[in-house]
């Protein structure tokens, strides 16, 4: 039976599920990746970034040869995105590229929440005016369906069915001051609608 929903909705991660999903990505990484020469993490932000910093020093405890702070980076998609028509007023982020840059690197995004796809579309796109990855691979902690757009992660923390007018909200300590993901229910339209 699942948890009663609070006033922040209904917890489906605790700081101990994001930590054991993190984890599991990490070797499944590795493994898909046949160790961890060629591979670069790119967060799109906000939590993306955070969830990719974690990533990349949970491969370095399992091949210290991995620099988490030559091999991470961020990626900026507002100017990718196909809904800047609507959202004009969108401030413009950073992107910073990872030290050993992105040609000819197996790059994994991390982002947070995949919802309709359409920002890892935008991601995509961003990439492809930065250089030429060898392969391009995804990694979400949720994965919650509604694809608008043909793209699937490769390594995902939970998939979580949802109902469209619920949202996913994924909260970090380094952001948020705790570790959780949380459904909220019946507020209307998804925030994360264009994710």
């Amino acid at each position: 039976m699942p948890p009663d929903p609070g006033p922040d909705g209904t917890t489906v991660l605790g700081a101990s599920d994001v930590a054991r999903a993190l984890t599991r990505i990490a070797h499944e990484i590795v493994e898909r990746s046949r160790g961890v020469e060629d591979v670069v993490l790119i967060g799109i932000p906000t939590r993306g970034v955070t969830l990719a910093h974690r990533l990349a020093a949970r491969l370095a405890e399992i091949d210290p040869g991995f620099d988490p702070a030559r091999r991470t980076g961020e990626l900026d998609v507002t100017m990718y995105r196909d809904d800047l028509h609507r959202q004009p007023t969108r401030a413009v982020g950073v992107t910073r590229l990872p030290d050993d840059g992105i040609e000819g690197r197996i790059v994994v995004l991390v982002d947070d929440v995949l919802f309709s796809g359409r920002t890892i579309r935008a991601a995509l796109d961003a990439l492809g005016d930065l250089g030429r990855p060898r392969a391009v691979r995804l990694a979400c902690l949720v994965d919650r369906g509604h694809r608008e757009v043909p793209i699937r992660p490769d390594f995902v923390g939970k998939n979580l069915p949802t109902a469209t007018d619920e949202r996913v909200r994924v909260r970090l300590a380094e952001v948020d001051d705790v570790d959780d993901a949380v459904i909220i229910a019946g507020r209307g339209p998804a925030t994360e609608a264009a994710r």
